[in-house]
Order: C-alpha cells, then sequence, then structure tokens
C-alpha cells in the first residue's frame, strides 16, 4: 500500500465492492474471501475484511471519497456505519480472471460431489472426477456461478442419468433397516417396497425386517410412511451406503 500525493491510494490484488447512494458512487477495497464471510456473519471484524479502512470513488484509480460526500449521501458521520452499509448491500466486482478461476474450482467442486454420489450402474464403481469433467462438457453443462454446488451436482447426475448419457450413472443407493411387527408389515410392505431398489435380507416372523438398498432422496418419504402405517412404532434406520 503506497500513498500518493493528495487523496490518491495504490492498491492491487484488490476486490471492489460498489454502491451508488445519494447520486454519487461510493466503493471500498476488500479481501474477495472476506466479503462472504462478512456477509453471512462469520467474520465480524472490518479490519480482517477491509485492505484498508477508506471510502473510495474509484478504487483502481485510487481516488479517496471526499468525506462531506459519504457523509451526505450515508446521514452519518461514522466511516464504519457508511463500510459497513457498502458491504451488505453493495455489488461484489469481480474481473474475469477471478471470474475465471471461481467457475472452474466451482466446476470442480460439482465434479467431485457427482463422483462421491454415483457410480457406474453396470459395474458399482465410482467414475473418476476427470471422466465426469468431460462428460460434464459433451452434454452441454453450463455451470451457474450463483447457485450452490449441491444443487447443480444433482442436475448433473440426472443429466447423465438420461439414455443418451457419454457416461451412465446412478445414484449411489443407501442401505437401510426397516422394522415393524409383522401385522404392519404385511399391511404395508407392498408400499413400502415401491421405494426400494435391492432387497437385501428380509425375515416375517413376530416382527418384519429388512434390510434394503433405496436411492437417498427416498430415504425421507420411507421414515413419514413407516411412522404414518406404523403410528410412530417402526423403524427406519440408515447403515451407510452400497456399492462403491
Amino acid at each position: 500500500m503506497i500513498r500518493q500525493p493528495g487523496t490518491q491510494i495504490k492498491l492491487t490484488n484488490v476486490s471492489i465492492v460498489r454502491m451508488k447512494k445519494g447520486g454519487k458512487r461510493f466503493e471500498i477495497a476488500c479481501y474477495q474471501n472476506k466479503v462472504s464471510e462478512f456477509r453471512s456473519g462469520v467474520e465480524t471484524d472490518l479490519s480482517e475484511v477491509l485492505q484498508i479502512e477508506q471510502v473510495f470513488n474509484n478504487v483502481p484509480k485510487g481516488q479517496v471519497a471526499k468525506k462531506e460526500d459519504w457523509q451526505k449521501a450515508f446521514k452519518t458521520e461514522d466511516i464504519n456505519k457508511v463500510i459497513e452499509e457498502i458491504l451488505r448491500k453493495g455489488d461484489l466486482q469481480i474481473n474475469n480472471l477471478e471470474r475465471t478461476q471461481n467457475l472452474q474450482s466451482l466446476s470442480r467442486e460439482i465434479c467431485t460431489l457427482v463422483s462421491e454420489m454415483t457410480v457406474d450402474p453396470e459395474t458399482s464403481r465410482k467414475h473418476t472426477v476427470g471422466m465426469i469433467e468431460k462428460s460434464m462438457s459433451e452434454v452441454g453443462f453450463n455451470v451457474k456461478a450463483d447457485k450452490p454446488a449441491k444443487a447443480q451436482a444433482l442436475e448433473l447426475i440426472k443429466k447423465l442419468s438420461s439414455e443418451e448419457s457419454p457416461l451412465p450413472v446412478r445414484r449411489v443407493r443407501m442401505r437401510i433397516r426397516i422394522s415393524m411387527n409383522s401385522k404392519d408389515g404385511k399391511r404395508c410392505r407392498e408400499k413400502i417396497m415401491q421405494d426400494v431398489e435391492e432387497v437385501e435380507e428380509e425375515d416375517m416372523g413376530t416382527e418384519w425386517e429388512a434390510i434394503v438398498q433405496i436411492d437417498p432422496s427416498a430415504f425421507r418419504t420411507l421414515t413419514d410412511l413407516v411412522n404414518t402405517e406404523t403410528k410412530g412404532k417402526g423403524r427406519v434406520e440408515s447403515m451407510g451406503s452400497a456399492g462403491g
């Protein structure tokens, strides 16, 4: 950080949060990863978020905002309140290089999640992240910077699960144990089995007990069904994943 003559300050490797208020533009110089932490409440120390505790008109040019301008626009003499408002409500400016790097990192995270959540339906083995990245490109999947990786991973799994997919996948199955008294078991077994992919073990004695494999998305539905049908006396227990 080098102070220039007058009201110019030179900053490098900076992320900018910009806000227009009272007909003027105000900017602050931040560490990009700290902005989201501040907004979510993880980081509360302004000095950890800001590269310099100053309000600018133009960060790249080092033009510091006049005190009377920000006091008039924000109706306060407390510069920290001004900075906090810009941080919370302003727009984070990301340059092209950062945007590209962020998208590449997000793309990798999505493919890693898909690799963890799926297997090859023929071999029950996991695909490598590299194979999924290649298939992501082949099916024309566009990564969205403003959408969580998990949600996009689930979208990509749907695309890769189609018949036209260059890389067939299926969700890693969840192993669960279902148990209830035999009377309830006989009555609602057929309804429960509609959500079951594979039965590993099944025993109908005084109790009906079954160890089965399901798609993870069916776990809540099955749990609710068993609770309702047995008036809370049946049990559904997760036993981890199957395959892969």
